[in-house]
């Protein structure tokens, strides 16, 4: 019974590398339309944007909370949206159905 856990936790650490190669850059416009379904989900820069995927992925409830619970991790509010619209910033960004997870990179502001 504990391979079984073993080979899980190892699974998961080999998808991981995964979650990276679908990492990509975009634009604030490209972003807009899954924020119009709202379905970004702002991710601090501080934070390990993979790690926070998989996190997502897995479904670790506790880390995600304790994120939430920091503000390092929000449903992007409106607010968000005006700010990308006024700086246009490029963003980090992955999909972990039905999230799309965005890390904003570089903004003129």
């Amino acid at each position: 019974m504990s391979s079984e856990k073993t080979s899980s936790t190892e699974t998961a650490a080999t998808q991981t590398p995964d979650l990276g190669a679908e990492c990509g850059e975009l634009a604030w416009r490209e972003l807009l339309p899954h924020f119009a379904r709202g379905s970004v989900v702002r991710i601090d820069p501080e934070l390990d944007l993979i790690a926070v995927a998989a996190a997502f992925r897995d479904d670790d409830s506790a880390r995600v909370d304790a994120w939430m619970r920091s503000g390092a991790v929000a449903r992007a509010s409106d607010e968000d949206a005006r700010r990308w619209t006024r700086h246009e910033p490029v963003f980090r960004a992955i999909v972990v159905a039905p999230w799309v997870l965005a890390q904003e990179l570089a903004t003129s502001h």
